[in-house]
């Protein structure tokens, strides 16, 4: 089912004749683009997301990208326990919500 050949039937979403995938995809391109922020640090950023939401085709993705942006190994390691402590944080405090 998480198959990367999938990605290439994303085009397919644009044959609704609306422009919202034109957009979304200049949407990403802009905020993923150089800035105050390097291209790096937000591949790292992509990377820490996708691992909490469970996005195979976006750890893929950003994986590639973030070592083509000369993320090391060493980096990966470290968002992936920064993305574990935050998701084990958010079950932490969302545990306050069951006591009385």
């Amino acid at each position: 089912m998480n198959s990367m050949d999938n990605m290439k039937k994303l085009g397919k979403l644009d044959q609704a004749g609306n422009d919202a995938w034109k957009k979304f995809q200049a949407f990403n391109e802009s905020a993923m683009a150089e800035g105050a922020v390097p291209v790096k640090y937000k591949e790292l950023i992509a990377l820490g997301v996708a691992l909490t939401t469970q996005c195979g085709y976006c750890l893929e993705i950003h994986r590639e990208k973030a070592i083509d942006a000369g993320a090391t190994e060493a980096e990966l390691a470290e968002t992936t326990m920064v993305a574990a402590a935050i998701r084990a944080g958010g079950a932490l405090t969302h545990g306050t919500h069951l006591m009385e």
